[in-house]
């Protein structure tokens, strides 16, 4: 179903922003405002939620930005392969797929989603 598609593709998307929210989180750590923030007191949590947080969420976005170019293409893929959601629904993958046994009589059936998958 669409949801499970949803869901895997999620999943494995993951482990690609763990890497960065980690990196991003190791590099603000060690600039010196931290440590002058820190040595004013401020707690943990403080210098978590007001200044490594926004600090980190730039290249975050701009990967999830990436990422959902990726996750099109993913669920496109698997509903082709009948893995997604099914003809019903209206899913590019699923169109394309449907769209192949009429390649010849009706090329625009299979066209106009190929089109958008591959923009």
């Amino acid at each position: 179903s669409l949801i499970n598609v949803m869901v895997a593709v999620g999943v494995f998307s993951i482990p690609m922003f763990a890497r960065i929210v980690r990196g991003s989180t190791l590099s603000v750590r060690k600039l010196e405002y931290i440590d002058a923030i820190r040595a004013l007191g401020a707690t943990d949590v403080t210098i978590i939620i007001k200044h490594i947080f926004p600090n980190i969420l730039s290249p975050v976005i701009v990967q999830a930005t990436l990422r959902l170019a990726t996750a099109i293409l993913s669920a496109a893929g698997l509903s082709y392969l009948g893995l997604g959601a099914q003809p019903p629904s209206p899913e590019w993958g699923a169109m394309l797929s449907s769209g192949r046994d009429y390649l010849f009589s009706a090329p625009h059936i299979a066209l106009f989603p190929g089109i958008a998958i591959s923009t």
